[in-house]
């Protein structure tokens, strides 16, 4: 077999192998974003049940403006952050800022929480219980969801890292997916729902 032919036979196993490697790549990347969309969904529900919880404790908790206050702004600042991490998940920079706005909600949430356990009549209201149990709900959907996507970004961080691949991620500019990490201690405590 002449050596023209060994290495034009080479040559086709490198470019089939590169291809193959450039679409792995892409479809471990799109499952690790398909995976922080599932964290996007939940987190928009959130936010979107944090102002009726604000709303609805608001007529009992007068004396409390403050800590309403902390949460509407924790709530906001989060959900700015969520935003713009949705457009691209693997912008390690907007992922430590959510995780950082996320540790702050969770604190001013469960301040407002433990607040609100102070008065009877709001403990006793339907509007409140069913609020959060949603609330409840929605957080046990979130930790889900950051399971799902941290083993999502473990895998397309280790396609990323082998070799030969690692030449071709780097090549074609995949980078690393962020964890999903706790920052703050206080998020380590589940948010607390009691009815």
């Amino acid at each position: 077999m002449p050596v023209s032919i060994i290495i034009i036979i080479v040559c086709i196993f490198a470019v089939f192998y590169a291809i193959s490697s450039y679409n792995g790549l892409v479809v471990q990347r799109n499952l690790f974003r398909n995976a922080f969309a599932q964290i996007d969904v939940q987190l928009k529900r959130r936010y979107d049940l944090i102002p009726n919880l604000v709303e609805t404790v608001k007529g009992y908790m007068k004396h409390e403006q403050d800590t309403l206050e902390k949460v509407i702004a924790a709530r906001n600042s989060a959900y700015s952050s969520q935003q713009k991490l949705s457009a691209d998940p693997s912008n390690s920079g907007e992922m430590k800022k959510l995780m950082a706005a996320e540790g702050q909600l969770q604190g001013s949430l469960g301040r407002l929480l433990a607040v609100s356990e102070s008065y009877p009549e709001l403990r006793s209201s339907e509007n409140m219980n069913r609020l959060q149990e949603e609330l409840a709900s929605t957080e046990n959907k979130i930790s889900f969801a950051r399971q799902a996507y941290n083993d999502a970004v473990t895998v397309y961080n280790t396609a990323c890292e082998r070799f030969p691949q690692s030449l071709f991620a780097a090549a074609f500019g995949f980078r690393n997916g962020e964890f999903w990490e706790i920052t703050n201690a206080a998020e380590r405590d589940a948010v607390k729902v009691t009815f």
